[in-house]
């Protein structure tokens, strides 16, 4: 369907033939005569030619009030209203929170065939999992020695999946703030409808750092009616090359198992223990069928801009109008 956004501004269409009838002319500026005897001769040689460029100025107003007709036509905006689309609304609030402390930038995971660090592989898998997330309201927490609000709740999953692949280590410390982050979630999804409050909360290593209690902040969410689902991230052995040739070492020793499966244990969520690539994607539509992300359907009518028609119509013009005024005399 067609429509103008501002047809209003079609009343400007008159504008220049009323600033001509309003405003006075302008007067001829005086200069003394001068006496040509051979005027007449001169005026026969140039008639020929003058008729051809009068011709072409003759023109030019048609082409200026066109060109005027066209602007006017832009600036209305006019659209152009698609078919309606569904969008599922869940009405479900879920955040992510994701530990961006120094431990995480440890290369102990693959992705693709080749060796990379923890926190590359959540930007690539947790991205994904973003998109997925049809309907739902999604935010992003990065949390290291404190926890910062990324992205609040939304609906735009590409803002959201945008920000969490330009986060960086250590850019809220290098220690683990695991209660904070609980803490900020509670803060921002117990105002929201009591009806799917999710947090998936993923880290590599203990709580190190931070004001609140963890476990502490698990009752609260729980008192919140807020569910925690966690994720313990990072491999079991690694070979750390040496002087004396490399050596395997546990590069997740640092992990505290028993607290996040205490955490999500008292809000009613799950824990997941990713050490693989692969089973961090696995975690990630497992989670997708634990909390489905379909729901009711809300309509929108995409629209289409087509004022860009009409503005270039009236660039082409112009450019025809300018070099008619060149062309006359």
């Amino acid at each position: 369907m067609f429509e103008w956004a501002w047809p209003l501004m079609g009343l400007l269409l008159p504008l220049p033939w009323l600033l001509r009838r309003l405003l006075p002319a302008v007067k001829e500026p005086q200069h003394a005569a001068l006496r040509v005897p051979f005027f007449d001769e001169l005026q026969q040689l140039t008639a020929q030619q003058s008729s051809t460029q009068a011709a072409k100025f003759n023109r030019s107003p048609w082409l200026a009030i066109l060109i005027w007709c066209c602007l006017i036509l832009a600036v209305m905006r006019p659209q152009w209203l698609g078919e309606p689309v569904a969008t599922p609304l869940t009405g479900r609030d879920l955040l992510m929170a994701v530990d961006v402390s120094g431990s995480m930038e440890v290369p102990d995971l693959t992705l693709g065939g080749e060796s990379v660090d923890r926190l590359t592989v959540v930007k690539v898998i947790g991205g994904d999992f973003i998109q997925q997330r049809l309907g739902d309201r999604v935010g992003l927490i990065l949390f290291g020695s404190q926890a910062y609000l990324q992205t609040p709740l939304t609906h735009d999953r590409h803002t959201v999946s945008q920000m969490l692949s330009e986060a960086q280590i250590g850019i809220a410390g290098t220690a683990t703030a695991i209660g904070d982050a609980i803490g900020l979630a509670i803060k921002r999804l117990r105002d929201r409808p009591d009806q799917s409050r999710v947090l998936i909360l993923l880290t590599d290593g203990d709580n190190t750092a931070g004001e609140v209690d963890p476990r502490e902040a698990a009752r609260l969410a729980a008192e919140s009616n807020i569910k925690i689902y966690t994720i313990g991230l990072g491999a079991e052995s690694m070979q750390i090359p040496g002087f004396f040739g490399s050596r395997t070492v546990n590069p997740s020793a640092d992990l505290d198992e028993a607290l996040l499966s205490e955490i999500a244990a008292l809000t009613g969520g799950r824990y997941f223990r990713a050490k693989e690539s692969d089973q961090l994607s696995e975690i990630y539509q497992l989670l997708d069928q634990l909390e489905p992300s379909e729901g009711e359907s809300e309509y929108y009518r995409p629209r289409e801009e087509l004022y860009p028609w009409p503005l270039g119509v009236a660039l082409i013009l112009s450019l025809c109008f300018a070099g008619f005024r060149r062309a006359s005399p």
